[in-house]
């Protein structure tokens, strides 16, 4: 540490401004990668669940993440959550999923985090192609629903 303490003072304020730019920066492209590639995949997937009697419900909560319900067939509750969130203060798009889910519509919900798409870096997340995206989320949906299906046929 420098004996200057006013130089000390301004690198403090500067690398602070630094990373508070960096955080909004993150933002911002959370913001991006939600509006052109998620929001469109995950409208791609409601249509396409409707012709199954699957109603589905999309939230966003700005800068912060991105929620796709799937709910039980001719119903309102919800049978499967797919959250993809930003961690609070990220530097940079490593993000993570949450998977939320229930057996049956008054079973308590079972939740997994895990990274999102590990094989996507950072870099390349507002790069990722939607169908990529619609797969993940069958793909979650599916081994949730076989998981808790043999589960019902074990107890």
């Amino acid at each position: 540490m420098e004996k200057d303490w006013r130089a000390n003072l301004a690198r403090y304020f500067e690398e602070y401004r630094i990373l508070k730019n960096s955080i909004k920066e993150t933002k911002d492209n959370f913001e991006q990668f939600c509006e052109f590639v998620v929001e469109p995949a995950l409208e791609s997937l409601e249509n396409e669940l409707e012709q199954y009697a699957i109603s589905t419900k999309i939230s966003r909560e700005k800068g912060k993440s991105i929620t796709f319900q799937i709910n039980f067939a001719k119903t309102r509750i919800d049978n499967f959550l797919y959250t993809i969130f930003l961690p609070k203060n990220s530097l940079e798009l490593e993000l993570f999923l949450k998977v939320k889910g229930r057996v049956n519509k008054k079973s308590h919900h079972q939740e997994k985090t895990e990274p999102f798409m590990q094989e996507v870096k950072a870099p390349d997340i507002l790069k990722l192609d939607k169908d990529a995206l619609i797969l993940d989320v069958i793909e979650h949906y599916r081994s949730f629903n076989f998981e808790t299906f043999f589960q019902k046929k074990e107890t």
